[in-house]
């Protein structure tokens, strides 16, 4: 189990409580993603189907059980902003917006 520390304490920002995520709880984020593709349960096509945020927190409470991350907004908001990191080094990567 990765050494988890409490320091993923909430800051104010202009939207409200905004959680602060650290980089245990990103590294089993991305791991527990790749399971869950592996499994196939939840796939379709080039997404996950509906349902798979609150297996993804069950899957998460198992190596982090004090987190406390809910489905929503928790884990939705932390897979998007993935989703848009990874658009812009693709971008990068394959000299689009060059």
């Amino acid at each position: 189990i990765l050494g988890f520390s409490q320091s993923s304490v909430s800051s104010q920002n202009s939207r409200g409580t905004k959680r602060k995520w650290v980089l245990e709880e990103d590294v089993v984020l991305a791991a527990c993603m790749v399971d869950l593709q592996n499994v196939g349960t939840f796939n379709i096509d080039t997404r996950f189907k509906a349902g798979y945020l609150n297996e993804l927190k069950k899957m998460l409470e198992k190596v982090l059980p004090h987190t406390m991350l809910k489905a929503k907004p928790n884990l939705e908001s932390k897979i998007r902003t993935l989703k848009r990191d990874w658009a812009i080094v693709y971008d990068m990567l394959s000299g689009k917006k060059q």
